[in-house]
């Protein structure tokens, strides 16, 4: 089983946070969805794989017409096996959808919706340079269940400048109303390169410090799971049975292709090889015109470096499977976590479970230097 992601570059508008690869213009459209089949189309040692999940990113992929959407589906079914119960996500900005949109996307076999909310508080939204109001967000996610998507989800963002508590829980609150399957809140993060880092260093705002940061963090854990969220990832909560099976096999080292400007995959197959594409759009278009593959780099990946990325994802997952580690890396994680809890860390950030060791919420707090500890000791 494998995983398709494919990276759609298009914007309305960037936000001030963002530091995808991304475009203000709809005009090269038609000639990147040519691009886009054939890079289908050339990646031809892939071809008749089963895939059990794929995501349309961005960008925003929701500026897509279904019409566009369908030559996508029928070419990724010419050349891959979709499973039947495939997991299909497309990420949506709420003010790029109606419901004539909705239903057709529902047609076409999406089983998944993405929405950027963000926040339900127009300043917020407006220094965040979205282009949805707050009402377009709660009816959009109105529609979304109207036609029939059950599965949901709601991007949310906390940490915000002049953000309080008591104003994220009021966020976190008309979220849970809208029922949605499952919530991502995410901190604000100072990405290089984009205008927020501008903005941050000549300092036409500051960041609230890191003591509020947690302080939110905390609140937000706590609150989703008395309103039924399961964590099961650092910045993730699902309904039970609703988590995301995609991003799961990311941190799962599930193979995955990708397509698209920028867009990285990852392939197992005795060597453990990642690649990634051009991020320009002219570069990609010119290249797949002469039907050479946009590659802008690739690497094969050390033991150590599986190793290493195996410890931290477990380490904001569901857990490091024991068993696993021991087998392929021949380390004793039990004994490892158990000496770094003993010399750094409280025994409550940790959970030893039979199969897996995981953190707790605490634990969650200070997952890095916990990820970074543990990495040293094994290293000894």
């Amino acid at each position: 089983m494998a995983s398709l992601y494919l990276h759609i570059p298009f914007c309305e508008r960037k936000c001030i946070y963002c530091d995808f690869y991304s475009i203000e213009s709809l005009a090269p459209i038609d000639n990147f969805l040519q691009s886009l089949l054939c890079e289908i189309e050339l990646q031809t040692e892939f071809h008749h794989q089963k895939i059990e999940t794929i995501f349309f990113g961005g960008g925003t992929p929701s500026l897509l017409s279904p019409a566009h959407l369908e030559i996508i589906f029928n070419h990724i079914a010419k050349y891959f096996l979709v499973d039947d119960a495939a997991e299909i996500t497309v990420e949506c900005n709420p003010g790029t959808v109606d419901e004539e949109k909705l239903r057709a996307y529902h047609s076409l076999g999406i089983n998944r919706l993405s929405f950027g909310v963000q926040s339900f508080y127009e300043d917020d939204l407006q220094f965040l340079s979205r282009i949805h109001t707050v009402q377009e967000a709660k009816h959009a996610i109105h529609l979304a269940h109207r036609v029939g998507f059950e599965n949901v989800n709601l991007d949310l963002i906390f940490s915000l400048p002049n953000q309080t508590i008591e104003k994220w829980e009021q966020n976190l609150l008309q979220s849970v109303l809208l029922e949605p399957t499952h919530i991502s809140a995410y901190s604000l993060i100072i990405e290089p390169n984009t205008p927020l880092q501008r903005m941050v260093e000549t300092k036409q705002i500051s960041v609230p410090p890191n003591e509020r940061d947690a302080d939110m963090y905390e609140f937000t854990m706590n609150f989703l799971e008395i309103h039924g969220y399961e964590q099961y990832e650092i910045s993730n909560y699902g309904k039970p049975d609703y988590h995301c099976r995609h991003n799961k096999n990311y941190w799962n080292h599930t193979n995955y292709i990708s397509f698209g400007p920028s867009a990285h995959s990852f392939w197992q197959k005795g060597e453990m090889k990642r690649w990634w594409n051009i991020a320009n759009i002219s570069t990609y278009n010119q290249k797949l015109a002469e039907h050479q593959l946009p590659l802008a780099g690739n690497e094969t990946l050390t033991k150590q470096q599986l190793f290493e990325e195996t410890i931290m994802l477990g380490l904001r997952s569901e857990g490091i499977d024991v068993a696993f580690v021991e087998k392929h890396f021949g380390h004793n994680v039990v004994n490892d976590i158990t000496a770094i809890a003993q010399q750094y860390f409280p025994a409550e950030f940790f959970i030893f479970g039979k199969d897996k060791i995981r953190l707790t919420k605490k634990g969650y707090l200070l997952c890095e230097e916990i990820a970074q500890q543990l990495l040293l000791k094994m290293d000894d």
